[in-house]
């Protein structure tokens, strides 16, 4: 079941919004998908990312896959524990496996990110 208090982008990523702040990581989906998650490069702290564009790369024993941030802005943090821990984007997704902060620059993009309802419609589609 996906938390009903985020939003969720196409590409599996998710966002919980606290004031401008969005704390960024991939859906249980996402991640079911992947496999057993192996390695993830962190993005640095302090540079800007756009909507829709990569923020990252997960590793994993199946592929490769691009994390694609559902908002722009400037990273303000990462987990650093993933570094050591990449699993625990597995065990967790939509807490400790959180991947980012991202201090937002346009809130208004949260308008096209899906709720809980519509993402696991979403899945059920694509996955037919």
């Amino acid at each position: 079941m996906n938390p009903e208090d985020i939003k969720y982008h196409k590409e599996h990523t998710w966002a919980k919004v606290k004031g401008k702040k969005a704390t960024i990581g991939i859906t249980d989906y996402a991640q079911e998908s992947l496999g057993d998650v192996v390695y993830i490069d962190l993005p640095e702290t302090d540079i800007d990312v756009e909507a829709n564009t990569d923020l990252t790369e997960i590793e994993s024993t199946k592929a490769t896959s691009a994390v694609i941030s559902p908002v722009s802005g400037t990273i303000l943090e990462v987990n650093d524990k993933l570094a050591d821990s990449p699993e625990v984007i597995n065990e967790d997704p939509y807490g400790k496996g959180w991947i980012a902060v991202i201090e937002m620059s346009d809130q208004s993009e949260l308008d096209v990110l899906m709720d809980a309802d519509e993402y696991e419609a979403y899945i059920e589609e694509e996955s037919k």
